[in-house]
Parts: C-alpha cells; structure tokens; sequence
C-alpha cells in the first residue's frame, strides 16, 4: 500500500510522513508525555529501535508522524490493517497510539490527523476503524467520540509481563 502523505488540509503547515527510525525518541517521547505514558514507556532506546523496525517491514502496519515545520514531531498514530474471517472476510483498520503535542492540543490538529487516518483506512477498503483507550482518558474518549465513534465494545486486557 502507498499511503497518500503529504500536508494535512487547512494550511496548517503540518506534514505527514511515515515514522522513520530518527523520529522514535520524539516519538517516545510524546508516549510519555501523560500520567499513564510515563508509567509505561520506561523501554530501553534498543526495544523501540526494535520495534520500529518490525512496524516498518510489516506492510500492514503504518507508524505515522505529524511534522512541523522545523521537523519536529508533533503527533502520532499507528495504523494497521487486520483481515477477518467475520463480516464475510472484512478488512479492518485498527488506530493505536495516538498523541498530539499539548502545544498543540485543542487546535484541530488531532481532528485534521485522525481524520486523515480513517480517509486512509476507506481507501484501502477497511470496513471499520476501530481503536481503544484507556478509560483514565477521558478527553481522549470524548475526542474519539466526537469524530463519530462508538462505545461498541467491552475491551478486556491480559497483562503477561
């Protein structure tokens, strides 16, 4: 798949590109950037470097940066694709990590990115775009409602390590 980067619309001066390894520290960074973020994102520079590396060979998945116009990230998202047996073999996408600067938040730049995302997701043909958040997110879950999507679901999570 060949994602349609480029400027977001409104003039905004904001780029999309796709993540490339020099982009993981802002990245991490904008992770982090929250409560729950600082909790979490206690990896090691070689485990994200990892990681990186395997979202971009994967071709169904999309590590997704916002620039500015100094180069400096300034949001997040992945985006991938999962095929499905149900709903007759559907494609689905499915957002994970997504993060706007908080210089940023409030000034539609999430909007402008999320919506860009999910343009993608009906071009590759996805069914649905589906996401998760963290209930402690609750501005986050009023955003993504706000975008139109719906509690549908119970998600359940399993923690291993």
């Amino acid at each position: 798949m060949t994602l349609p980067l480029g400027s977001l619309p409104g003039g905004s001066g904001l780029r999309v590109v796709e993540a490339g390894p020099e982009h993981v520290p802002q990245i991490v960074a904008l992770l982090a950037d929250d409560v729950l973020g600082r909790e979490r994102e206690t990896g090691s520079p070689e485990g994200y470097a990892e990681a990186h590396a395997a979202i971009a060979a994967d071709p169904s998945e999309h590590l997704l940066v916002l620039l500015d116009e100094q180069d400096q990230v300034v949001a997040t998202l992945q985006l991938g694709f999962v095929r499905s047996l149900s709903r007759g073999g559907a494609l689905r996408a499915q957002i994970e990590a997504v993060r706007v600067s908080g210089t940023l938040r409030g000034r539609g730049v999430g909007h402008a990115f999320l919506e860009f995302a999910i343009e993608v997701a009906r071009g590759e043909g996805a069914v649905l775009v589906q996401l998760t958040s963290d209930l402690q997110r609750a501005g986050a879950i009023q955003f993504y409602e706000s975008l139109g999507f719906v509690h549908s679901h119970a998600g359940l999570k399993l923690a291993l390590a």
